[in-house]
């Protein structure tokens, strides 16, 4: 039967067909070759470790990459490492050198990887200065002291100064709210903040002295940093107007009583001015020889008085005076002192505080720069002529809110902050 075997003979083409279709495919096909490449060994990342010797403290160092991002950064010296900050973006590493010491070897090591992850190493040293002297600073008023809100804060340093601004930037004052303010030298070794004006009442202050590594003058740079804290309390301002006879005394502002006084009379008139108590003695041996005055002279005196608060080194007081009542109110009679009765006396003794101001006026004889804490004296423009970099602006500091209180008035003699005391003080005073 011919059907059969010609389909058998169709099916055996169509295989035929198929394999001859597969091979011809088969050999069109793609090949995969697999090589191997040598990592690279050589990073593409830089780093700059360069510090220029030797360090002066309190400058930053810092360590940069280029092309890459720092893995690792330290510096470390006698005392272990140093600590620094990286930057977000990984490139640059800084650290403070407040922290240093002087006269140091310190090792550096720093490793950047570049981005196909190759890294890059090195490593170096650097020394820090070594000065020919330390300085530092003392503070006035004392750490703890509550003082009237006319007390200045006085820098006493046991080295002259020659790089004035550098070491004005390194004192801060701190307050609850900024306040203007400025420093001003009255020597090589003394300068003096003041706020533009007076403290405002229970204001707790603090001063860092932030010298460690600043340059005083060649060779000399800063011993350490220190910090001390005062408060000031009430405000009480005495007003004596020597033309009215009369000392106004108010009390935060407000005007608690006028008192009839006597000031100096003809010869020895009262100095006017802005003065502050500095002292404050319940009673005080007053003798006229400290001042020049000869026991033989009609003007001679030696008494005791009491409630005595001193307002200039050569000898102004506010204190009792009974043997004057009959002129105060009316009349300028004493030698200079401010007198009043033995009660007002006491009264205001027992309010005021060292530090409190008395401002003077209505006389011919203006108070002498540096006779006593005479900060106020000084118009704002003067003030400002010995600063070194003008007015500044006290660092607000909202932790020192809590410490405010109201304090009592105090007799310490510690919380004198005194920027200039005169030659001419002596144990007595020469102005009853």
């Amino acid at each position: 039967m011919p059907a059969p075997a010609f389909r058998t003979a169709l099916i055996a083409g169509a295989v035929v067909a198929l394999v001859s279709g597969c091979s011809a495919v088969q050999g069109l096909a793609p090949t995969l070759d697999l090589t191997t490449a040598t990592k690279p060994t050589t990073s593409s990342a830089t780093i700059n470790a360069e510090i220029t010797q030797p360090v002066q403290l309190g400058q930053p160092l810092q360590i940069t990459a280029d092309g890459g991002r720092l893995a690792e950064v330290s510096i470390t010296g006698p005392k272990g490492e140093v600590a620094g900050e990286l930057s977000a973006d990984g490139r640059t590493w800084v650290a403070q050198t407040t922290g240093l010491k002087y006269a140091t070897e310190y090792q550096v090591h720093a490793r950047a990887v570049d981005t196909r992850g190759v890294p890059v190493e090195t490593t170096s040293s650097f020394r820090t200065i070594d000065p020919h002297a330390l300085f530092t600073g003392h503070v006035t008023p004392e750490n703890g002291a509550v003082v009237g809100v006319g007390t200045p804060i006085t820098v006493t340093f046991d080295q002259s100064i020659k790089d004035r601004a550098a070491v004005e930037n390194a004192l801060v004052v701190r307050t609850p709210i900024s306040l203007e303010g400025a420093w001003s030298w009255k020597s090589s070794t003394t300068v003096v903040f003041r706020p533009a004006k007076y403290w405002p009442s229970n204001t707790p202050v603090q001063v860092d002295l932030n010298l460690m590594g600043v340059r005083a003058k060649r060779g000399v740079f800063g011993e350490s940093n220190l910090s001390t804290s005062f408060t000031t309390g009430v405000s009480m301002v005495t007003k004596v107007d020597a033309m009215k006879h009369t000392a106004t005394v108010f009390r935060d502002g407000q005007r608690i009583r006028t008192i009839p006084i006597t000031t100096g009379k003809p010869g020895f008139e009262t100095r006017s001015g802005i003065l502050v108590i500095t002292t404050k003695e319940p009673t005080r041996i007053m003798d006229a020889a400290t001042g020049g005055t000869d026991t033989n002279d009609p003007e001679y005196y030696r008494l005791e008085v009491r409630h005595a608060m001193r307002i200039t080194s050569s000898g102004e007081f506010l204190h009792a005076a009974p043997w004057s009542v009959g002129s105060q109110g009316r009349a300028n009679v004493s030698h200079g002192c401010v007198g009043m009765s033995t009660a007002n006396a006491q009264w205001l003794f027992d309010l005021s505080s060292l530090g409190d101001v008395v401002e003077i006026t209505g006389t011919g004889v203006p108070q002498n720069l540096g006779n006593g804490i005479t900060v106020w004296t000084e118009s704002w423009s003067q003030w400002l002529a010995h600063s070194a970099t003008g007015p500044v602006w006290t660092t607000a500091d909202s932790s020192l809110a809590g410490s405010s209180t109201t304090p009592e008035p105090s007799d310490s003699a510690s919380a004198s902050a005194e920027p200039s005391a005169s030659p001419s003080a002596s144990a007595s005073a020469s102005a009853a």
